[in-house]
């Protein structure tokens, strides 16, 4: 598998618009500088969580203009407003207790049924790496469009288990490799799938012997900037950690990938990541003030001078 050309999409849930109005721009300079598009660009695909949805979309040949029409349009349904989520926790709360899920998951599960329908991971037009972690054995599960045993399961299910965030959604059941698994959000090991897809590209590739011969873009979805004091830190307890142990569980492992690649890859290596403004760090927020401001600030972002030079410089290498 030739693999020298990187594409990773980071987790973040209704930010992975936010992505999507970045790859816009990304695709545009791959344009202005008479290059192919996306797919035609890149060799492998990675995406965790959101961005799985994202690469299993462009992946099938779709653009990111249609894909953040996907999330414009669907969000209410994938996260219910404040009278659906409680009616749906107060019908879960006799079964599951105070510690149910924000959602249920069927209303993810819906549009992903009917956005992808019956395709399977082995129909994508690039090699894709999807990132889950399994709860039965305590271990990571790659999903990979290459390999003959994974190429049968359906992208709906396969995204299903890369977007089931503790806390958010319910575990997804499957079987991989011929075991039954309890898969998990993929930000719980990779929430910036980068490091997977170099490791990946290293691996298959004999003509890549070194990080310094790929190009790698990593797309992120904004990064959180709440602190939280030190009295909290230092105070709470299991309760109060336990939704922001998620946030930071995921920011910090996508910071770390993001460190490792920078240095293992140099000047082949491009991040588009970007500060979030306060308030804008929800994962589950749908309002359309909310999702107006995100947008705002990925265009933004996208109009920066240093943005556009870098977007130049990796469609040169491209």
């Amino acid at each position: 598998m030739h693999a020298r050309r990187i594409l990773s999409v980071d987790g973040g849930g209704i930010r992975g618009l936010v992505s999507c109005t970045w790859l816009e721009g990304v695709e545009a300079a791959l344009a202005n500088a008479g290059k192919p598009g996306l797919t035609g660009s890149f060799d492998l695909l990675a995406g965790t969580s959101t961005g799985a949805l994202v690469t299993c979309g462009l992946g099938l040949g779709w653009s990111p203009a249609t894909l953040a029409t996907l999330y414009r349009e669907r969000r209410a349904e994938i996260f219910p407003g404040t009278p659906g989520k409680l009616w749906s926790r107060a019908r879960r709360l006799f079964r599951h207790g105070l510690s149910a899920p924000r959602y249920d998951g069927r209303g993810l599960e819906a549009v992903l049924e009917e956005v992808f329908g019956d395709r399977r991971l082995g129909e994508l037009q690039r090699p894709t790496l999807i990132t889950s972690y399994d709860t039965l054995a305590r271990r990571p599960v790659i999903f990979k469009s290459f390999l003959p045993e994974h190429a049968d399961l359906r992208l709906r299910d396969v995204c299903r288990a890369s977007t089931a965030a503790p806390s958010y959604f319910p575990a997804h059941g499957m079987e991989v490799d011929g075991k039954p698994c309890a898969l998990i959000d993929g930000g719980i090991v990779a929430n910036n799938p980068t490091a997977c897809a170099i490791a990946e590209a290293l691996r298959r590739d004999r003509g890549v012997s070194q990080c310094g011969e790929l190009v790698v873009l990593s797309v992120g979805t904004g990064e959180r900037n709440q602190p939280i004091p030190l009295k909290a830190a230092q105070e709470w307890g299991a309760v109060e950690w336990a939704i922001p142990i998620i946030d930071v569980l995921f920011d910090g492992n996508a910071d770390s990938v993001d460190y490792i690649a920078r240095q293992l890859v140099g000047k082949g290596y491009f991040r588009l990541q970007a500060e979030l403004l306060a308030g804008l760090d929800d994962l589950d927020e749908t309002s359309a003030a909310h999702i107006a401001a995100l947008e705002s600030l990925a265009r933004d972002y996208l109009l920066k001078p240093q943005t556009q030079q870098m977007l130049r410089q990796l469609a040169s290498m491209i």
